[in-house]
């Protein structure tokens, strides 16, 4: 074993949180990002030596996963990448539909100046969409549309919807990241955006959550119909 994992459990029991959230947050970007793909097993060692962690935050880490739907942990096959459906996404999305529209409206109904710091905020994230998308950089674009999206649910203040959309979010990364390629140039989306932004900003929370809305239920439409066009069935 490492200097570096031994030090890792070695540190006192107040700072292993962070550890795990590091843990956390690398598995789940492998995953999204299609380095531990559907279906892949492993045991939490070797998990934890790709990843250069130590076994004690990779194990919290994957207990915390399997709750979330991510990872599943088997009995002599260890950790196994759960695959998604276009079935699960359509459910992924319809939780998104209803966190952001909440989210929307929450963030319209809030003060004139946390409106107007918000507003500033997404249009300067609109803003560089368009750029990535005049640039034809549709990786740039999912990391931007990806901010927006979660400054948006920020705006509304409200932790516990942060916390069932950043869930979700992750998930559908990874039907995003498959149809990246497939999609048509996501120019109709600043209009949308800029709908949602238009409506927080004169805190005008039924516009709001209606846009929100919208928007999501479009994207989900697209996503599925791609999925099922190209038979992607395990994401």
């Amino acid at each position: 074993m490492s200097q570096t994992r031994l030090s890792h459990d070695a540190l006192p029991a107040e700072r292993r949180p962070s550890l795990v959230h590091a843990a956390y947050e690398a598995i789940k970007r492998a995953i999204c990002n299609g380095e531990f793909a559907p279906g892949f097993q492993g045991s939490e060692i070797e998990i934890a030596e790709r990843l250069g962690m130590s076994r004690t935050p990779v194990h919290q880490a994957i207990i915390r996963l399997q709750a979330e739907g991510m990872v599943e942990l088997k009995a002599k096959r260890g950790v196994v990448i759960c695959a998604l459906s276009p079935a699960d996404m359509r459910a992924i999305y319809d939780v998104i539909v209803a966190v952001e529209g909440m989210a929307a409206m929450l963030a319209a109904e809030r003060r004139t100046v946390e409106r107007q710091a918000l507003c500033a905020d997404l249009e300067a994230l609109n803003g560089g969409l368009r750029q990535a998308i005049d640039g034809d950089d549709l990786h740039r674009w999912a990391a931007l549309d990806s901010d927006f999206h979660a400054r948006l649910v920020e705006g509304s203040a409200n932790g516990r919807l942060e916390q069932i959309a950043k869930v979700h979010l992750d998930q559908s990364h990874r039907a995003r990241r498959m149809t990246l390629r497939l999609r048509p140039r996501p120019v109709r989306s600043l209009a949308e955006h800029q709908a949602i932004v238009d409506a927080i900003r004169i805190g005008d929370g039924t516009a709001a959550r209606d846009a929100a809305q919208a928007h999501k239920i479009a994207a989900r439409d697209l996503i599925i119909n791609l999925l099922e066009t190209y038979h992607l069935q395990h994401l």
